[in-house]
């Protein structure tokens, strides 16, 4: 099934309030996607870098208790950053008069 209708044709056709949900719904979706590449990335740059200074066959204990926590400080840091930006394009949004629901797209979360 495509965006804008059925692939077989014989449903009708999507009002444009439908098609812009799934519009907004897709950005969103893919904008997740996009921060939690960039949110691994960011943890195997800093974190694997910092807690393994010579890579081998396995981690040690003591890798792994590294890596564990590097990891959750990381994503803690990643959800206080998007809480604090979609509170902030909320209330842009409110002061400007606008609809922050288009908005909610770029800041999708983990």
């Amino acid at each position: 099934m495509s965006l804008f209708g059925s692939s077989s044709g014989a449903a009708a056709p999507k009002s444009s309030a439908d098609v812009k949900n799934a519009v907004v719904q897709q950005l969103q979706q893919e904008t997740a996607m996009t921060n939690a590449r960039a949110l691994i990335t960011k943890i195997n740059q800093n974190c694997f870098d910092a807690c393994v200074p010579a890579p081998g066959s396995s981690f040690s204990s003591q890798e792994s208790s590294c890596l564990s926590s590097c990891m959750e400080k990381y994503i803690n840091m990643w959800n206080v950053t998007h809480r604090t930006y979609m509170t902030r394009v909320a209330t842009e949004s409110k002061r400007m008069g606008g609809d922050a629901s288009g908005a909610a797209a770029f800041g999708a979360g983990l």
